[in-house]
């Protein structure tokens, strides 16, 4: 991924007015991000450990979603699988609820995934971040692959927030 700026970023948002995005908790410490080992940037906010962020270049163009978290529960003792990575975490993946883009958004729809916890899916595709035995089932496709597929996999969720 290429690296973006904050002000990059704010503009990207597709589903919060500019005002939102002007006011949301944007990392401070972007320059020291591992870009070219990030198919996204997702980070939460430290105000508020129920709102998180994600921000992907799809078509040249970066896109912003804001995200809810749920809220922690007796479930996230299961072990569950990011809908993005496909990696498997005992209580590190939670239901991301994001306002769909525009008209739609206002009407108060959503659309949810099962994502990493820690927005990490792309650190644990590349095997820089470890969730331990069992995390990552056993595949037969490269790399490569594996990152399209999350990328595919980011772009659909995009899809049907902007949709």
């Amino acid at each position: 991924m290429k690296p973006l700026t904050e002000q990059e970023i704010r503009a990207a948002f597709v589903n919060c007015t500019k005002g939102e995005a002007k006011r949301l908790a944007v990392p401070r410490d972007l320059a020291d991000r591992p870009w070219e080992d990030l198919d996204y940037l997702g980070w939460r906010d430290p105000q508020a450990p129920d709102r998180a962020y994600l921000a992907v270049e799809l078509d040249g163009r970066p896109k912003a979603l804001a995200l809810r978290s749920s809220t922690s529960g007796s479930w996230q003792a299961r072990r569950s699988m990011c809908t993005m990575c496909l990696t498997t975490h005992s209580g590190g993946v939670s239901l991301m609820v994001a306002p769909k883009a525009g008209r739609a958004g206002q009407q108060g729809n959503s659309v949810g995934a099962y994502i990493c916890s820690d927005l990490a899916c792309s650190l644990y595709v590349r095997g820089k971040r470890d969730v331990g035995v069992g995390a990552r089932l056993p595949e037969t496709i490269t790399l490569e692959e594996k990152i399209g597929r999350t990328v595919a996999n980011l772009a659909a969720f995009v899809a049907k927030v902007t949709g």
